[in-house]
């Protein structure tokens, strides 16, 4: 774990550039949900097609190469005919699961706080009425 003081300057530009690539890396629509459908195992391309709904195929090509040129899939070329190829998770992938399973607890958190207070407001303002 990294421990920051906020008065060291170059550490804290050097968090705030590294936590900058993390999001950068996991952000966006549709790559946690592509690192999702591959933790079941290999895919190919066309099964990530079906089983990411609504992405295009333009899109899920440029999203599979950066996930793959940051190091968390790996693109395989079968000798079939015809060519088919497949993607499947590395390690540095499921490092990477502690990160989406941490934004999910938050965000399952952060809904939940407020839905109660739109709820509270809601009352409120029936009971002002």
């Amino acid at each position: 774990m990294i421990s920051i003081k906020f008065g060291d300057e170059k550490l804290c530009r050097e968090a705030r550039l590294a936590l900058r690539d993390a999001i950068e890396l996991l952000g966006g629509k549709w790559k946690i949900c592509i690192l999702q459908h591959l933790e079941f195992g290999t895919k190919r391309f066309k099964d990530l097609q079906e089983k990411v709904v609504g992405i295009s195929p333009k899109v899920l090509a440029k999203e599979l190469l950066e996930l793959e040129q940051n190091l968390l899939i790996t693109r395989t070329v079968n000798n079939t005919r015809p060519v088919t190829v497949s993607y499947s998770l590395t390690p540095h992938a499921y490092e990477a699961q502690a990160v989406y399973n941490a934004l999910l607890k938050f965000g399952t958190q952060q809904r939940a706080r407020v839905k109660a207070q739109l709820s509270h407001k809601s009352s409120s303002a029936e009971r002002n009425v």
